[in-house]
């Protein structure tokens, strides 16, 4: 089974969803879609984490929060997830981290769902490595609001269509699922997330116009590659399955060992230049999962991978 993407996403966007797509099983994930269509089961945030609790008279359930820009994530952290817990009654708050974890979901009465989220993974970071979260998750929000946009403008929104616009398959089908739960959706909300967790950092980091003119620029070069790849597929002959993973996984490491230096990869940046050689990002991201398992690479920092 693949490992799902973590999702970079402001608390304000995960806080406000109210849907769940539960898994029919052990090995199907369960999924939280937000309004603007992140079908997410797995989150990467950053930002300041202001308070650890014991919630279990034995000590081993804290509760823990999270804030960044636009509101504040809760975390529940027990004795599945030791390594997780430990680390987070060791940090001293107020501390900057960063957190991989799970969507964890808590609906006492229908129709009334809240959302946290189950840690994996815990890491104290810089300032510089909240600011650099904070910027590449208004780039994925605005990815979104634009998406969003995209499919209110069609008669009936479908995942064909927006796979046709370039979208991935996992935001295709949250965005559908979002609008039918949700119905027309209000982006001018997230539209102000975003200008005001920039303005949050620095008015010399990137701005909301910067992010708009490069949206566009990515718009046009994802159509073209959208193009490139139909054409590449009518061309290509059928190979074997597993002739196509060999195949894959050594292009994702070839590209790795080109970008990494003494500290590695950054995680986007690797799957931007995959993407560039006709690879699709559930493709990308399981040949890194892939890799991951079998040695060839390892993740010393949150979103940064190196070669062993």
């Amino acid at each position: 089974m693949k490992r799902e993407p973590a999702w970079r996403l402001f608390a304000t966007e995960y806080n406000d969803a109210t849907m769940e797509i539960k898994g029919g099983g052990e090995k199907i994930p369960s999924y939280v879609v937000t309004p603007l269509g992140s079908k997410v089961n797995r989150v990467f945030i950053t930002g300041v984490l202001t308070d650890v609790e014991n919630v279990s008279e034995s000590g081993e359930y804290v509760r823990a929060h999270l804030s960044d820009p636009t509101g504040v994530f809760t975390i529940y952290s027990g004795q599945y997830q030791q390594e997780a817990t430990t680390k987070l009654m060791s940090i001293e708050v107020p501390a900057f981290v960063a957190l991989i974890g799970k969507v964890r979901t808590y609906e006492p009465e229908e129709g009334s769902l809240y959302v946290s989220v189950r840690p994996e993974l815990v890491r104290e970071v810089n300032a510089e490595a909240r600011d650099r979260w904070i910027i590449e998750t208004c780039w994925s929000t605005k990815q979104r609001i634009t998406a969003m946009n995209e499919a209110m403008k069609l008669t009936q929104p479908n995942m064909y269509d927006l796979r046709k616009l370039g979208y991935s398959k996992e935001l295709s089908e949250g965005i559908v699922a979002a609008l039918k739960k949700y119905g027309t959706i209000d982006v001018s909300k997230y539209t102000t997330l975003i200008r005001e967790a920039l303005q949050y950092i620095a008015p010399a980091k990137e701005t909301f116009d910067d992010i708009q003119k490069n949206e566009k620029l990515e718009m046009q070069e994802r159509k073209k590659e959208t193009k490139k790849e139909q054409k590449k597929q009518v061309k290509k002959q059928k190979e074997p399955e597993e002739t196509k993973e060999k195949d894959t996984e050594a292009i994702v490491l070839e590209t790795i060992q080109a970008l990494e230096g003494e500290e590695g990869a950054a995680w986007d940046i690797i799957v931007e230049n995959c993407k560039k050689k006709g690879l699709d990002e559930n493709t990308i991201e399981e040949a890194l999962t892939s890799l991951m398992d079998k040695g060839f690479i390892y993740e010393p920092v949150l979103g940064t991978i190196k070669t062993t």
